[in-house]
């Protein structure tokens, strides 16, 4: 395989909470106002990312993986996944709330041919007020609760954090959560479109239709985590989540710098969280600017990086 620096065109989804700032802020170009999500690397069916750049350009994802294997996504990592990606990766822009949810695991999600869902964020950016929902409030013992949520009790039932930029939140599978009105974030997770809606704050569309909530599959997903403890980390360390799913870490790049992947065995993908820069492999230079994402091919050694102001999300797989 020619390992390079290779983007993927981005999958718009409108959504119901979506907003502009996909547009405004990290320059995705669509001439819709209610942007919801950027799919930056997907091989969900029915939407499979397809390259951007270089010589294998308008190539799927799925074709890149079946051809080239564990040169394209690591010898171990392909020995477990084979020719399904194991990650999906998004950009997000909530307007509005989304709908309290919660994901299935592994076990659960083989029902739905699919992975489960443990997911993480990343904030990019967020309003004054902005929150998010993670997990249920400490007093909540019986998940009969689920069934009867409303305006009226939804803070109550649920645990709410403010946010701000720069913090970051593990979500496993099994725990409810949502982001709030405001967010602007990165999400790594695992390959699945699979979310079981608990309350979509009374939201109707121009008919008066409400959308579908999923409270026994719901009940049968969610997990019990210790609530009280928070789910953002801030320390000085630069990994911001190790799990058998993926790590994520994060890049403050001030200096010209050559990493060596060499032992890695996995795919690396860079999601550009703040400034801009170049990513070189084999003397093929990209530039990379907030809001895009590449992904380095698990045969490539060694990736020169340089920037001005620049951050990264740096994500892989080490089973």
């Amino acid at each position: 395989m020619k390992a390079y620096p290779i983007k993927f065109n981005p999958i718009l989804k409108e959504k119901v909470w979506g907003g502009n700032k996909l547009k405004n802020i990290l320059n995705k170009d669509s001439a819709k106002n209610n942007i919801g999500e950027s799919w930056e690397i997907s091989g969900v069916s029915q939407n499979i990312s397809t390259v951007k750049n270089g010589c294998y350009k308008n190539e799927t994802l799925n074709k890149l993986l079946s051809s080239y294997q564990a040169e394209f996504l690591g010898a171990d990592n392909y020995n477990v996944f084979g020719n399904d990606f194991p990650l999906l990766i998004k950009f997000l822009d909530a307007e509005t709330n989304l709908s309290v949810q919660v994901h299935p695991d592994d076990t659960m999600a083989k029902a739905h041919n699919s992975f489960g869902k443990t997911e993480m964020w990343y904030i990019m950016d967020s309003d004054d007020d902005a929150e998010i929902i993670m997990g249920l409030n400490k007093d909540q013992e019986d998940l009969d609760v689920l069934k009867n949520v409303t305006g009226q009790n939804v803070y109550d039932v649920f645990n709410s954090e403010k946010v701000h930029k720069g913090a970051h939140y593990f979500i496993p599978a099994g725990k409810v959560h949502a982001i709030g009105a405001g967010v602007l974030a990165a999400e790594i997770q695992q390959t699945s479109d699979i979310t079981y809606r608990v309350y979509d704050w009374d939201r109707v569309d121009a008919s008066g239709n409400s959308r579908d909530l999923h409270i026994q599959e719901a009940m049968l997903a969610t997990k019990r985590f210790d609530e009280v403890a928070t789910t953002t980390h801030e320390s000085p360390e630069n990994n911001l989540v190790n799990c058998e799913f993926f790590t994520t870490n994060l890049m403050n790049v001030k200096d010209a710098s050559t990493v060596n992947y060499e032992a890695l065995d996995s795919f690396v993908i860079f999601m550009c969280v703040e400034g801009q820069g170049t990513l070189t492999v084999n003397n093929h230079k990209e530039t990379i600017i907030k809001g895009e994402t590449i992904l380095i091919p698990a045969c490539a050694s060694n990736v020169a990086i340089t920037g001005d102001n620049l951050q990264l999300l740096e994500v892989y797989i080490k089973n």
